[in-house]
């Protein structure tokens, strides 16, 4: 059975912590939230715990999980080394949503690593998350708390929704600030490279070390994932996902011609739509994603709204495309993640 607590970020309990921090100790798993989403933790030292991850997720095992850390000394402890380029990384933005990629020491086992010799490291900013690693005096594992493929949770809802049953503890400590995973850094090489776009952009990284560019794989899989989110369909409701790229008045018309057919067909269709658009939709079930001056509440709400569609069973999903600058460029991945390659350039029709 899945022991639920709530936990007050403004005030929080400290006892409530340390529970958390035994189960994790003897190898348990406890789902606790961060500012990016909620986590599935474990010992990241445990080969047994880490094992419960993957079973829990269903998770494939070549897909490497992310190492939460609360200070430098844990860090130490688990990689050979930290690049300068990552120390300034760190300076700047840790604790917070970067994820940076190092060599690991024999430590941590393959499990963590999907058998590579690296490992992906982050020093959350929740207080919840920080004050759970710092009571377990361990580094946690810590990927996503949802069933592998699904979009990833952004409230405690969502994790009973997936994994009640299948975990030990989940903390509910309300809504998670960005609504999306983390950003994933490569900084072994001379230029670094992003692994996985996140709400830390591609410019707010290279006002910080100057030069830093896109892992290609980020649109084309490799056969090995460097990163969490390489690999695999993910952040998918049930629904087929489609998404449309390009003008967006030529968005809208092919979403109002394809919703028009599908309905014809008895499909139950839900358009995610921005708020400047919305309007224009003439029929299905229709929601605002947010503003696309606004990519930071586009962000927060799309997790949630992916789930909404399986909620309301939606058999399509028609997606609106935003610009890929800034954060766009993050929101845009975990909707070609989503679609699986269902994507539409407007004024192509499906």
């Amino acid at each position: 059975m899945t022991k639920i607590i709530k936990i007050d970020k403004e005030n929080i309990d400290e006892a409530l912590i340390i529970e958390m921090s035994h189960i994790i100790k003897n190898n348990g798993t406890v789902v606790f939230p961060t500012e990016t989403v909620y986590g599935l933790g474990a010992n990241a030292l445990s080969d047994v715990a880490v094992a419960k991850i993957f079973a829990a997720k269903g998770r494939p095992s070549d897909n490497p999980l992310i190492v939460h850390v609360s200070n430098i000394e844990q860090l130490d402890k688990i990689v050979e080394i930290i690049p300068v380029k990552a120390k300034i990384l760190m300076d700047k933005f840790w604790p917070g949503p970067l994820t940076l990629l190092f060599k690991k020491k024999a430590i941590i086992s393959d499990l963590i690593t999907g058998g590579l010799d690296t490992v992906a490291v982050r020093m959350p900013s929740s207080r919840i998350a920080l004050k759970l690693i710092e009571a377990c005096d361990l580094p946690l594992a810590g990927p996503s708390a949802n069933i592998s493929g699904k979009p990833s949770p952004t409230t405690a809802e969502h994790v009973i929704k997936d994994l009640d049953g299948r975990v030990d503890a989940i903390i509910d400590g309300g809504d998670c600030e960005f609504g999306m995973e983390s950003t994933v850094i490569d900084v072994l090489n001379e230029t670094p490279m992003i692994l996985r776009p996140g709400s830390i952009t591609l410019e707010a990284i290279a006002q910080t070390i100057n030069t830093v560019i896109y892992d290609p794989a980020m649109i084309h899989d490799t056969l090995i994932a460097k990163s969490p989110g390489q690999k695999y369909i993910h952040y998918a409701p049930k629904g087929e996902v489609y998404l449309y790229i390009g003008v967006p008045s030529d968005i809208i018309d092919a979403i109002n011609q394809a919703t028009a057919r599908f309905i014809n067909e008895s499909k139950k269709v839900m358009i995610l739509g921005t708020e400047e658009n919305i309007m224009a939709y003439k029929e299905g079930i229709i929601f605002n994603l947010g503003s696309r001056t606004n990519p930071m509440e586009i962000s927060s709400n799309l997790f949630s709204m992916l789930r909404k569609a399986d909620e309301l069973k939606a058999d399509i999903i028609l997606a609106e495309g935003i610009d890929e600058e800034g954060l766009g460029v993050a929101i845009m991945n975990r909707l070609r993640k989503a679609s699986g390659g269902r994507i539409i350039n407007c004024g192509e029709l499906i």
